[in-house]
Order: structure tokens, then C-alpha cells, then sequence
């Protein structure tokens, strides 16, 4: 069995979806494959495999007990071995817990995981393994996302759709509509990375300790999300990027990414997702990717590499 789940970029509605705010966000041409693999021997052994095919974890666990029997990180980046298999093991068992029989048969399983994408760059290679297990364990990806972690599920809504999509919580259920973006001047937006991997737990908390109505600033990002969806130039693009910056930086009280690292840039640039790392978009031309690599930030993905294209959706659809 072979399941393969989207990557994710969050273009809109940042923080204030985990209230309700309609967002628009993007899933990536990069991506995680799920593969599994049945054997005799009643273990479930699991190896997970970086874009350049390096195994970077490895865990092995008893089944049908589903106990962990040993773990190994193999990588100089941040993380224990210890820390990942228990939480790959919380995933787990959630997904046993939706449906009792996952992983409750005679003999085993190997399963490998591979990103297409570098483990830093912070494309979802946790919800797109969440996706894929909930695939697997023919369980719903939202429930073992929610169950097992926090956050909006938006990433998730990317794992499964091949199209940009409008996103929603109401009633704490998520609202997923396809939608048709295609920017006729997507060559002007790139994709740059700040060198650093933001944490959206940590994002999420700082939201939350605010306990103020934001409701006003809610309805408007809903209205922005729809405006990007329709933007018939860079220009009203680019004001509509600089309102959005604007109402988030009112909320979260950070400094839109703009007047913090690059003030003399000429085009805008657009937080994606928990602000503070990851990658932004930048509106600009052939002269942006040297602006940004002269100042050390060396991964600059154009539009066309980075997101999938749009599928053309049949009449009456946007």
C-alpha cells in the first residue's frame, strides 16, 4: 500500500482561522509518501526517510500491543529519538482508538516514509503523515489531527485536495470549498525561506493568551481572503497583502516581516502561517531572487515550482 499526502502553505486568514476566519491556502507540488509493506513477524517497524533518501528515525514496535520496543534518531538537527517515537506513537494509537482494528492483525508491517521536501522547511511533513496514516487506518484525518495535536486542520484540508481550497471552521467542523487560483501574474510571487523552522504550537499559544474579541478583524480577513482569490493585478494583490500584514501584526503585536527584515525591498511580502519563520511570499521580478540571496537567504522558490497547479473546476465553480 502507497498513500501520498500535499504539502501546505496557509496564503490568508493566519491565527484567526482557529476562530472561523474563512482562509485560503495552497497545497505544494512537495509532499510525503506513506509506503507499507505486511510481514510475519508481529512488529511494526518504521523508517522515515529525508528528500535525500537519508533514514533519519527509525522505531520498532510490538504489535498487536502496539508498545515501543526501541528507537533511533539519526540526525543533528533538534529532536530525540524518544520525543518522536512517542509522539508517532500517540498518532497511532488515536488512530486505533477511531478504528479498533487498525493494527490489530496477525503478523506486521515495515513502513516507510519519505519527504520530497527538507525537513526544515516547514511544509507539513507532520500533517501530511497524519493524513497519510489516517488513509491507512481508514479513519477520519481531521479526528486524529485533533485528537492527537492542536491546529486548524487546514493542512490537512492541503494533504487531500489538489487544488486551492477555501478553509473554515463552524460549528468545530471544517468547511472545504475547491477554488480556481490562478493568478495571471503568478510569475511576480515567489517563495522565500527565513532559514528557520517556526514552531505553530507556539504561535498558537501566544494567539491564544489574548483573550480579546476579535470578531471585527475576523469578518474583514474572511473578505480578504475572497479579495485574493479575485485580485486582477499585482498591484491590488500587493495592497491586499499590506492590509492583511497589517490587521495579523495588530493581533499577534509582531512586526510584519517586511518592516522587521527587509524594509527596502520593492515588492510585498506575505507571513505564511505562524509569522517568525518558514517561508513567506514575495511579490517581485527577475531582480528578487539575487535581493534575498544577497542578504543570505538562498532558498527562493518560484510560484510555478512550488505550488500545484490549478485544477480547472466545471461551471459555477470560482
Amino acid at each position: 500500500m502507497e498513500f501520498y499526502s500535499n504539502g501546505k502553505l496557509l496564503l490568508t486568514g493566519e491565527y484567526l482561522v482557529l476562530d472561523g476566519a474563512k482562509a485560503l491556502a495552497l497545497p505544494t507540488k512537495f509532499g510525503q509518501n506513506l509506503i507499507v509493506e505486511k510481514i510475519v513477524e508481529p512488529q511494526l517497524i518504521w523508517g522515515s526517510f529525508t528528500n535525500t533518501g537519508e533514514c533519519w528515525f527509525e522505531a520498532v514496535f510490538d504489535l498487536p500491543k502496539l508498545r515501543l520496543v526501541s528507537a533511533t534518531f539519526n540526525s543533528d538537527k533538534e529532536g530525540s529519538a524518544d520525543f518522536i517515537a512517542e509522539t508517532l506513537l500517540e498518532i497511532l494509537e488515536e488512530a486505533r482508538n477511531l478504528n479498533p482494528d487498525f493494527l490489530n492483525v496477525d503478523g506486521g508491517y515495515i513502513v516507510k516514509t519519505k519527504l520530497t521536501f527538507p525537513r526544515n522547511w516547514g511544509l507539513g511533513s507532520s500533517s501530511t503523515l497524519i493524513n497519510s496514516i489516517a488513509s491507512w487506518a481508514k479513519v477520519d484525518a481531521f479526528k486524529l489531527l485533533w485528537n492527537s495535536f492542536k491546529g486548524s486542520g487546514y493542512d490537512i484540508a492541503c494533504a487531500q485536495n489538489n487544488t486551492a481550497v477555501f478553509y473554515q471552521i463552524k460549528d468545530k467542523n471544517p468547511i472545504i470549498e475547491q477554488v480556481n487560483f490562478n493568478p495571471i501574474f503568478k510569475e511576480n510571487l515567489f517563495f522565500v525561506f527565513l532559514n528557520k523552522k517556526q514552531d505553530s504550537k507556539e504561535g498558537i499559544a501566544k494567539f491564544r493568551e489574548s483573550k480579546k474579541d476579535f470578531s471585527v478583524e475576523l469578518k474583514r480577513i474572511s473578505e480578504l481572503s475572497e479579495a485574493f482569490l479575485v485580485a486582477e493585478s499585482l498591484q491590488d494583490f500587493e495592497k491586499l497583502i499590506i492590509e492583511h500584514e497589517q490587521i495579523i501584526s495588530s493581533i499577534i503585536k509582531i512586526k510584519p516581516v517586511k518592516e522587521k527584515l527587509f524594509s527596502d525591498y520593492f515588492g510585498e511580502i506575505k507571513s505564511l502561517g505562524a509569522w517568525g519563520g518558514d517561508f513567506v511570499m514575495i511579490t517581485g521580478n527577475e531582480k528578487t531572487p539575487s535581493y534575498f540571496k544577497n542578504k543570505g537567504f538562498e532558498i527562493v522558490i518560484s510560484y510555478s515550482e512550488m505550488i500545484k497547479p490549478t485544477l480547472i473546476l466545471p461551471k459555477g465553480g470560482n
